[in-house]
């Protein structure tokens, strides 16, 4: 099998859709999003995944997501479209459609709900793989979809050629060590958990697909450009002075605090849809505290200077 081709190195923020109070679509702040992310150094964008809603996007909403994305991005950095479901047949639509809209990768996360064995996941993702010529980077986050991609299963699932990439957020170093003994240059492995980026690296990964660089690309990005130009410590001072941000960012179920997050930055990101809805006052508060310290908040960028 001739040599896979990396999708991206570094930070694929996995972005947020933004609403209107109707909780139609804001195409025109999607637009500003993606500019932002492009000018603060993202690597690549992920379009309606978990961050972005998919979960509440019809087919309709979803399709002409990244045909937007794709038109306003023109070429300066991959899309990565989402384009996983619990349907096979429906994750077969999705992956042409996305391939149609101009996408340049899709990324396919595992079977929720009615789960399924390792051969079934298996035999899912071929059948994803088969359907499209687009590279496909498999997504593995056991904690939403109560299913874990095992390491052999990740052996056999990379051997099919377009299938190159994992976005792992099992949490599980000895597996994300096994998977990049066992599937080496044949699967390139990101984090899919922002508090785990410079682990990841340290085995080999090469990179984050990442909820944080919504707020912060630029620094988010020197965490993988440190580590990549071999200082290891500047990296991972930067992953510890982001953590409690990080944490901040999922006292409650993402993107929940994220939006809110941003609209205390300035971002007219809009609400959630039902059935996610803004967390309670107690939690709001934790969260505006923690970015008042980072000095995030339209507010406190006028009050303070940078404390760290």
């Amino acid at each position: 099998m001739k040599l896979k081709k990396q999708i991206f190195k570094g930070v694929g923020t996995a972005i947020v859709t933004p609403m209107k109070e109707d909780f139609s679509i804001h195409y025109s702040v999607f637009e500003d999003l993606l500019d932002m992310q492009i000018a603060g150094g993202a690597d690549a964008i992920l379009v309606a995944g978990t961050t972005g809603e998919s979960a509440t996007l019809t087919d309709e909403e979803h399709i002409e997501l990244i045909r937007h994305a794709v038109r306003h991005v023109k070429g300066r950095i991959p899309v990565i479209a989402g384009a996983g479901s619990n349907n096979t047949a429906h994750a077969v639509y999705l992956s042409k459609e996305c391939e149609k809209a101009g996408a340049d990768a899709l990324l396919h996360v595992t079977p929720y709900y009615n789960k399924t064995s390792q051969q079934g996941l298996f035999l899912h993702f071929t059948e994803c793989a088969k359907s499209t010529k687009l590279p496909i980077i498999l997504y593995n986050i056991p904690s939403r979809t109560g299913v874990n991609i095992c390491p052999a299963t990740y052996k056999r699932l990379s051997e099919t050629e377009n299938i190159v990439a994992v976005k792992e957020a099992s949490g599980n170093f000895s597996q994300i060590a096994k998977i990049a003994s066992l599937c080496k240059e044949d699967l390139t492995i990101y984090s899919g958990n922002d508090d785990q980026i410079t682990s990841s690296l340290a085995l080999g990964g090469k990179g984050v697909i990442s909820v944080l660089s919504n707020l912060i690309p630029n620094e988010t990005h020197a965490i993988c450009t440190s580590y990549f130009e071999g200082n290891h410590e500047e990296s991972d001072h930067l992953q510890l002075k982001y953590l409690e941000l990080i944490e901040a960012l999922f006292l409650d179920v993402n993107p929940i605090p994220l939006k809110q997050a941003m609209r205390a930055m300035g971002y007219d990101v809009g609400p959630c849809r039902l059935p996610l809805c803004n967390m309670d006052n107690t939690m709001a508060e934790k969260l505006y505290a923690v970015l008042e310290k980072y000095n995030l908040t339209e507010a406190s960028k006028h009050t303070h200077s940078d404390a760290w």
